[in-house]
């Protein structure tokens, strides 16, 4: 098995992904009220966000938390999500970029569960 080399093998990551995504009980009808049925967007900036994030090649603009701030998600849906990430990597590549990969996942996930934990007050915290 390769390792995840360049942006053939983002898009393949991509497209595997969020084929699974979509098909999941759990996070599919999350997207879908979100994007509908016009998936070549998003995927065209996940491949952008990926190339930039492994690679380090300019082109990725957005703040992918402010989209994800106002949907109706969980630590249930980002456990959901890296799991099935991780899935999709070990399925289709293996060496230090695929690990690479599943460990900015789950650095992503943990980043964003705990913003929302703090938008939303936290444990034990009340916002008035």
């Amino acid at each position: 098995m390769n390792d995840i080399q360049d942006i053939t093998s983002i898009k393949l990551l991509v497209d595997e992904f969020y084929t699974r995504v979509r098909l999941d009980g759990l996070l599919g009808p999350v997207f879908a009220e979100v994007i509908k049925n016009d998936w070549q967007p998003h995927l065209d900036k996940m491949y952008a966000f990926w190339n930039a994030a492994l690679f380090g090649v300019a082109g990725f603009r957005g703040n992918p938390f402010a989209k994800h701030a106002p949907l109706p998600i969980n630590d249930e849906h980002f456990n959901r999500w890296l799991e099935l990430f991780t899935q999709t990597v070990d399925t289709h590549f293996a060496g230090p970029m695929a690990d690479d990969a599943k460990n900015r996942a789950g650095l992503m996930a943990v980043m964003f569960q705990s913003k929302l934990a703090n938008m939303k007050g936290g444990t034990g915290k009340t916002i008035v």
